[in-house]
């Protein structure tokens, strides 16, 4: 599956008010990355920072959750995930060609 399947695919389990997308989708993005920063923390608790294979793979869930709201966020916007991962990278090879891959800021 690519990334504009995937996309598309989000679109059949969306379900939440259309009034309230932006912010709905926005928290929702807020609160997996959460959940995936919660499970990094509890690996270093409590395994020494030692990522065994049942923590691996909720983790590949957890980055799923991640994954579907950044595509719900993208199409909210009217963007494909290949036109964002596309200028995700421009970006970075922009930055890195001025030698500001590095720095602070927004318009680096």
């Amino acid at each position: 599956m690519d990334f504009d399947e995937y996309q598309k695919e989000t679109a059949k389990t969306a379900i939440y008010p259309k009034e309230r997308e932006d912010e709905y989708l926005a928290l929702g993005l807020a609160s997996e990355a959460g959940e995936y920063a919660g499970r990094v923390k509890k690996t270093i608790r409590d395994k020494g920072g030692i990522i065994g294979e049942s923590e691996r793979e909720a983790r590949k869930y957890e980055l799923g959750d991640v994954m579907w709201y950044i595509a719900r966020s993208a199409d909210q916007l009217g963007y494909s995930l290949e036109e964002i991962a596309v200028a995700n990278i421009e970006k970075l090879r922009e930055r890195q060609r001025k030698g500001t891959i590095n720095g602070s800021g927004d318009n680096r």
